[in-house]
């Protein structure tokens, strides 16, 4: 059943952020700052690949604060690095500071980590590329997803509606062929990715028509032998391959180093480590 949904804009979510954190105004700052300007700056503690700029300065240009841009989303920054100069009312700079630093913390932590599994992964399988997952934090999906972008990964699906990904739990209801068929025959215009958890599923996913198979929780000797069998029976080249599950920084080399075309890692955006910024206000 297809419902109608609001397409939500990046600015409407960035407020509820700050309305979330400020439901009824800033106490603090309302209490003891006067009505006057200031100049404040946001730097850098600690290197990495800076995002969320974008998101941040969007935020405070809403509240009238002029926004200078000294580093841009994707830039490789070190600590004490300017990113942001800014100039306006230090009560809406104070009001936004909060939400801004820990947009750029979380999407910077996200790009930077990507980065460098991205960096890993091709040093051994350069045709190969790492992708995130739907394991994002809630409400903020979007800007997981462009962080992971940002530091050179793949989006994957943003949403249910992007693409058909056959499950498991959709094959404990239907057949894999009979999934794949119904699948095709819905639409020409989306991809059909079909989850499989042994050789045989896989054999049988590529032989239905799958786009691309994903080989999941498997074993590197697990994988290793399934590319055997779909090469042996010509079935390799006809499937991009995406292999899933239990994969980190300790062991992605030894599953880059197959003939793999995708890795996927829900720890992109599920576990994020911050990326340290903060803001000094400096008064006119």
């Amino acid at each position: 059943m297809v419902k109608e949904r609001m397409i939500v804009r990046p600015l409407d979510l960035l407020l509820r952020y700050v309305d979330e954190d400020s439901p009824f105004g800033d106490a603090t700052s309302e209490s003891i700052i006067p009505d006057i300007r200031c100049l404040a700056v946001i730097k850098a503690e600690r290197e990495g690949i800076v995002a969320g700029l974008d998101e941040a300065g969007m935020l405070f240009s809403y509240y009238g604060t002029e926004v200078e841009f000294t580093a841009h989303d994707g830039d490789r920054v070190r600590p004490g690095d300017l990113l942001l100069e800014l100039a306006g009312r230090a009560r809406a700079i104070l009001l936004v500071e909060r939400t801004a630093l820990n947009i750029i913390g979380r999407m910077s932590g996200i790009a930077t980590r990507t980065s460098k599994i991205a960096a890993m992964v091709a040093s051994v399988n350069p045709g190969c590329r790492i992708a995130a997952t739907r394991k994002t934090s809630p409400g903020f999906r979007l800007f997981d997803k462009k962080a992971v972008v940002i530091g050179g990964g793949d989006p994957h699906r943003s949403s249910l509606s992007d693409g058909i990904l056959i499950k498991d739990n959709h094959l404990a209801l239907v057949s894999l062929e009979d999934a794949v068929r119904a699948a095709k025959n819905s639409t020409k215009y989306k991809i059909i990715e079909v989850e499989a958890e042994s050789p045989a599923d896989a054999r049988r996913a590529v032989r239905a028509g799958a786009h691309i198979v994903m080989l999941d929780n498997m074993s590197v000797d697990e994988i290793r032998s399934t590319l055997a069998i779909l090469e042996e029976e010509g079935l390799r080249k006809k499937c991009t391959i995406e292999i899933s599950g239990g994969i980190d920084e300790r062991t992605i080399l030894d599953f880059a180093a197959l003939d793999v075309d995708v890795i996927s890692l829900g720890s992109l955006t599920h576990t994020v480590t911050n990326f340290s910024v903060n803001l000094e206000i400096r008064q006119i």
